[in-house]
């Protein structure tokens, strides 16, 4: 992984045209549609870093994730209850919930990440967000802060989660107020990183918890394995499917146009690049991963077997 050369990956990726910087609040419209960047971290903490590595852009979706695990590390397991973890074949933000139970389908969509970061440590809105910036920092290894001009943003034009956290308390499903889970969902939206930072934190889930950089010990293992699952099948949303055909990594993407990809044991990665396809996911992020995947190896169904 060291000796991978991440500068000629970026030129090849380059020339792919189409997609659409995502413009649903200020900061995401004014993203820079030339930017990218690739950082890969191997679960024995070995870094390697393209040379914009080191821009700063919000986590958006790539923070359902860690939102999922910290629910599920908070809660010993009892978020698993509150949420399903079957695939929608359906737009992140749709006005759906689970048929029968009102539980949001799956974490990795917006009902379901409104749902998991209410169910974090805290009494409050201020303690919730405390516990989810400690969380994503340890993820990250390092101190992480959020914009909060964006956080305000993503709460006050977020309608169709407004209108998602007010069907979810319809339904008992969501047990604080629709307003505050939107607060702290906002503000977990609005955490800088860089692909460097975001790369950690994909590997310290593919480490089975444990921050590769630091060695600390984040979540259980058993958490990062069904965090990491859930990615495999719900995190290109109504892509996950020809995502892990093409590319078969478990990663999660993000209206930043960045994504975050986990290969169990071996190393976490990240790609930003803003111009998204029609769902949702960097154009060429996408092309990216499918290099890497095919030149290291990593596909989940594609390694020749040992027997």
């Amino acid at each position: 992984m060291a000796s991978y050369d991440l500068a000629t990956l970026v030129e090849r990726v380059r020339g792919q045209s189409g997609g659409e910087v995502d413009r649903s609040v200020p900061a995401l419209a004014s993203a820079d549609p030339d930017l990218i960047a690739v950082a890969l971290v191997g679960t024995d903490g070995a870094i390697a870093a393209s040379e914009d590595a080191g821009v700063p852009f919000s986590l958006q979706s790539a923070v359902k994730p860690f939102l999922f695990a910290l629910a599920l590390a908070d809660t010993d397991g009892a978020a698993l209850d509150r949420v399903g973890i079957e695939p929608t074949g359906e737009a992140f933000d749709a006005i759906k919930l689970e048929s029968g139970t009102g539980r949001p389908p799956n974490p990795m969509v917006n009902a379901g990440a409104l749902l998991t970061a209410s169910l974090v440590d805290g009494h409050d809105v201020a303690g919730r967000d405390e516990r989810i910036l400690r969380g994503l920092s340890a993820f990250a290894g390092r101190s992480l802060e959020a914009d909060e001009e964006i956080a305000r943003d993503e709460h006050l034009l977020g309608d169709r989660n407004h209108a998602l956290a007010h069907l979810m308390r319809s339904e008992g499903t969501l047990r604080v107020t629709a307003d505050d889970a939107v607060a702290v969902y906002a503000r977990a939206c609005a955490v800088l990183v860089d692909a460097r930072a975001l790369a950690v934190m994909g590997a310290t889930l593919a480490g089975g918890g444990r921050n590769p950089v630091t060695g600390e010990r984040v979540v259980p293992a058993a958490v990062a394995r069904d965090v990491v699952s859930v990615m495999a099948t719900c995190g290109v949303y109504d892509g996950s499917g020809r995502w892990m055909r093409s590319v078969g990594i478990p990663a999660k993407s993000s209206v930043s146009g960045a994504l975050v990809l986990a290969v169990p044991g071996v190393l976490g990665a990240a790609i930003i690049s803003p111009p998204l396809d029609a769902r949702g996911t960097s154009v060429r992020g996408h092309a990216a991963a499918d290099i890497l995947s095919a030149d290291l190896g990593l596909h989940a169904f594609g390694r020749p077997s040992s027997v």
